[in-house]
């Protein structure tokens, strides 16, 4: 129950409860939440209160709302560790989930300076300009543009980027991956990431910009993606 002689307050104590149904099972993906006037009934507590603790777990990702139907409860996210590098399609494979791409467009282009920069190319260099929409289980997770000079990564095609560039960087051109710098931050979807997506208008969406190294230290890829931040999260361990 709530205790309201706690110094916690009562709204969060009401989000750590839903939060604990939802990750026991109890609240299952789907399921819609009982009416704010259910829980204020339920628990004796006021409708603002319930309406704060709600929206905590909107923003959170926990639930979200579909207008004059309800709040339901969201789809359970996907925890990367940010230890190791693997391929997107490895680390879906892991979870025993199925991954899948959706190629918007693929296209050899001169690169431009900051591209070039980040490659360490003459700018005009060719370089291929690939950008996926990449799936597991058929829902769209993260909109990828990535950018590879022609010259070190030769042949690449779009039957390739069906599947892992990595394993064809690695298995079809003898070139060893050693490792990759990633900057994470936060925003919201723009236009193209709605529809590419399917996700709400002005979604919280975490962008990573990635450069990869192979063992020479030369750059291999420069990547740009926008990862839905319903579905996505990312975890680190620290030892002191």
């Amino acid at each position: 129950m709530i205790n309201k002689n706690s110094p916690i307050p009562i709204y969060y104590q009401l989000e750590e409860k839903i939060k604990n149904q939802i990750d026991q099972g109890d609240l299952k993906p789907g399921d819609m939440l009982p009416s704010e006037r259910e829980y204020a009934n339920t628990y004796a507590i006021s409708r603002m209160t319930v309406r704060q603790a709600i929206t905590k777990l909107v923003n959170d990702g926990y639930v979200y709302r579909k207008k004059g139907t309800g709040t339901f409860v969201s789809e359970k996210k996907i925890e990367q560790p940010l230890q190791g590098l693997t391929s997107f399609t490895e680390d879906m494979k892991a979870r025993g989930m199925t991954p899948g791409n959706r190629l918007v467009h693929f296209k050899v282009v001169p690169a431009t300076s900051s591209v070039a920069n980040y490659l360490k190319i003459q700018e005009n260099d060719p370089v291929y300009e690939i950008q996926r929409v990449r799936l597991a289980d058929n829902v769209p997770m993260a909109l990828e543009t990535s950018y590879l000079p022609e010259k070190l990564v030769p042949g690449v095609t779009k039957e390739i980027m069906q599947s892992s560039l990595y394993e064809y960087i690695e298995a079809a051109l003898g070139k060893k991956i050693k490792e990759a710098t990633q900057i994470i931050e936060s925003s919201t979807a723009n236009q193209n990431e709605v529809e590419l997506l399917q996700v709400r208008k002005s979604s919280p969406i975490l962008l990573i910009e990635r450069h990869t190294y192979l063992e020479d230290g030369t750059p291999v890829e420069f990547v740009k993606s926008a990862y839905r931040a319903d579905r996505y999260r990312f975890m680190i361990n620290m030892k002191r």
